[in-house]
């Protein structure tokens, strides 16, 4: 994967990295279909999409695994300013929440695999655990055009919010957070009033 420049990485912050060679998401139609291609923007109280992606240690790794924990999914690059901003927050919020059933999830989206995401991970000191994505689970978050993006997913494993870009801070990520880990574990939190700042893509 190309990198870009530093200079065009930060400007892209707020909006996020669309340097990305994926195939685009579908448009989203008013209202969620049963059966219709994932849509970003009507994603709120779906079901997560599965995947089976590998860690570092060639684990496989699906979102079933993480059944009862919330969950924060990030996808990401190396080459993405943006998505180098939110990092530290991730690691925060990993070390802070991890013992009361909270985990964050990075999926890179490199091309060049292990080879550039090995080294970056240790420099970054990156604490959490780390997925390589490819084209299907691409497809399954329907398209993935801007990186980073970002999914609060509640214990039932449905999707509870959405974030596309750096527009917001971790205080709100934090927020969101710790509503979804009080939400009550037999029902989902998605339509809490505190995440509403998460909801829609790109939202402030």
């Amino acid at each position: 994967m190309i990198g870009v420049s530093s200079v065009l990485a930060w400007a892209l912050v707020g909006t996020g990295c669309s340097d990305f060679a994926v195939k685009p998401a579908p448009k989203a139609s008013q209202e969620q279909k049963p059966g219709a291609p994932f849509s970003l923007n009507e994603a709120v109280g779906r079901p997560t999409p599965a995947f089976s992606l590998k860690d570092a240690n060639g684990q496989v790794v699906r979102p079933a695994d993480y059944q009862g924990k919330v969950v924060l999914l990030d996808f990401w690059a190396t080459w993405c300013g943006p998505c180098k901003v939110e990092i530290p927050w991730f690691i925060d919020l990993e070390r802070q929440y991890k013992d009361q059933g909270f985990a964050v999830l990075g999926v890179s989206m490199d091309e060049d695999g292990w080879t550039a995401i090995k080294p970056y991970v240790q420099n970054m000191q990156m604490n959490y655990r780390i997925l390589l994505g490819n084209d299907d689970v691409s497809t399954a978050y329907g398209g993935l055009d801007s990186l980073p993006t970002t999914l609060l997913i509640d214990r039932q494993g449905k999707i509870a919010s959405v974030h596309v870009g750096v527009s917001i801070g971790k205080e709100e990520f934090k927020n969101a957070i710790v509503q979804l880990l009080n939400a009550p574990h037999d029902r989902a939190a998605a339509s809490g009033s505190a995440l509403a700042l998460l909801t829609r893509p790109g939202a402030r």
